[in-house]
């Protein structure tokens, strides 16, 4: 009911999570009025706490909300069931350790999440989801996009875990993530990529930043910054290539000395021209 909503979005809007924004902004859209909470509390990955109406509420999961022993009645063991297998998640609503209602709630699928998962593979990236969400959510979203490797059910700490377990085995890490759950393994990783209308804190704790929003610059970049050292390295050989042949040649009388600079000069156009080829990359698309 619009009490029970009013209540979350309240607590939700102190919240920089992006469904927490999701919330707030559709009980705006309502027409209900907001409250400010005090003693706010931000449990990453678990939940929210803070005091409305003199009154301790908690949003998040249930046993968060509802105590370590809750059990789920009234149906609402079916609506998570049902909610999890179309790809949805539930957020419960309690206090005094008793769970009063919940909210499912779901992530809207990029329309560009398929295109930029395929693009990552083309260039033989390995794709892993590594989520909060449940297991039935979690690969839900997957095979909607093409993601073949999940694991679900990881709490902020444990995400940036994963990726230390990755980089153990000899992997380079990148990540990709928007909100303030996502910032620790952000932070561990090789390479920290924010989308760019995600959390602030997530872009602090990021290497890149796709401005646009679009998850396709992932791949973008990546291969933009492959083609930048491919042409260093080249730029490096063939500049070492010069002097360790002309030098000598020019030192022992072989090479006129006008045409050593004159060499040397096409060595430095050669140098920039081959970097401005960067110039011609194009997004894949």
């Amino acid at each position: 009911n619009d009490e029970l909503l009013r209540l979350a979005a309240s607590l939700e809007e102190a919240s920089e999570h992006p469904i927490a924004r999701a919330i707030a902004n559709g009980a705006r859209e309502k027409g209900i009025e907001l409250t400010t909470p005090t003693d706010f509390l931000n449990e990453a990955g678990i939940g929210v706490v803070g005091k409305i109406d003199g009154r301790e509420i908690r949003v998040g999961r249930a046993d968060w909300c509802g105590g370590p022993q809750v059990v789920l009645r009234g149906g609402l063991d079916e609506l998570i069931s049902d909610a999890e297998s179309r790809g949805a998640s539930v957020i419960f609503i309690g206090w005094e350790d008793s769970i009063q209602g919940a909210l499912v709630v779901s992530d809207t699928v990029k329309e560009t999440a398929v295109a930029a998962v395929s693009a990552l593979k083309r260039l033989g990236i390995s794709v892993v989801m590594v989520t909060g969400d449940s297991e039935a959510a979690a690969h839900w979203v997957a095979e909607s996009v093409g993601i073949d490797t999940v694991i679900a059910g990881v709490l902020p700490a444990g995400k940036a875990e994963v990726v230390r377990g990755l980089q153990a085995d000899g992997h380079i890490v990148a990540v990709i993530g928007d909100g303030i759950n996502d910032a620790p393994a952000l932070a561990q990783a090789d390479l920290g990529i924010a989308i760019g209308t995600g959390a602030d804190v997530a872009l602090e704790a990021s290497d890149l930043t796709l401005v646009s929003g679009d998850p396709r610059g992932a791949a973008d970049a990546i291969e933009l910054s492959r083609r930048t050292l491919a042409t260093i390295k080249a730029n490096l050989f063939w500049a070492f290539a010069y002097n360790a042949a002309a030098i000598p040649l020019a030192a022992a009388g072989i090479l006129n000395p006008a045409i050593a600079a004159a060499t040397m000069g096409f060595s430095s156009v050669f140098v920039v021209s081959n970097s401005l080829r960067l110039r011609r990359f194009k997004p894949l698309r």
